[in-house]
């Protein structure tokens, strides 16, 4: 019911100064730039254009606030893959996202998105770091797994729970999601109902 009532975009902002207060609890999404952020933000939503979907790399640069009505923000983070560099991540995530992360007390949880047609890369290894280091609770998402054979599926999943484990600010259980077919679409929006205000 949370996702078949109203979503707004709220806010945007790439100043830690312009931050809307802190109200209901807030939810984050982040990833490679390309790795379908928007689109996953838009299937949960049950929504086309929501979250822009663009084939443009880095094409967000800021945080964008999106409310379910009076009971949780979803929080678009920006794609961070554009930069190749797993030292660009860092700099571009010191400022504004970094702080963001470490500060914001209606935080609940992040869910970093990783493509399971591709291998994990240096920068979402950086961004891992970043969330370890800022102490924020968060679980690894597969997308796009409509694209990957059921055997090649089920290997990406074993190496990011195994990924998971290692990592003490992340939850065990990883989430594999399609936003094209549907798959685990319920699954994650039960995971991010549970931290809604209540009804």
């Amino acid at each position: 019911m949370l996702f078949a009532g109203p979503c707004d975009f709220a806010f945007g902002t790439q100043r830690l100064d312009q931050l809307p207060p802190p109200a209901l609890p807030e939810v984050a999404f982040a990833g490679r730039s390309n790795v379908g952020k928007s689109s996953l933000i838009n299937a949960l939503t049950g929504r086309r254009a929501l979250a822009r979907v663009s084939s443009e790399p880095g094409r967000t640069k800021q945080l964008n606030f999106f409310n379910l009505g009076p009971r949780l923000t979803l929080v678009d983070m920006p794609g961070y893959g554009y930069a190749k560099a797993a030292a660009a991540v860092k700099e571009d995530w010191q400022g504004l996202m970094f702080e963001y992360l470490r500060g914001r007390p209606t935080l609940q949880r992040v869910y970093v998105l990783l493509d399971s047609r591709i291998e994990i890369k240096d920068n979402d290894l950086a961004a891992i770091g970043l969330l370890d280091k800022a102490a924020v609770l968060y679980r690894l998402v597969l997308t796009k797994a409509d694209s990957v054979k059921p055997t090649a599926l089920a290997a990406k999943v074993d190496e990011v729970q195994a990924l998971a484990r290692k990592h003490p600010a992340a939850l065990s259980d990883i989430i594999t999601t399609s936003s094209d077919s549907g798959f685990g679409i319920d699954e994650l929006r039960a995971d991010i109902t549970a931290m809604a205000n209540p009804a």
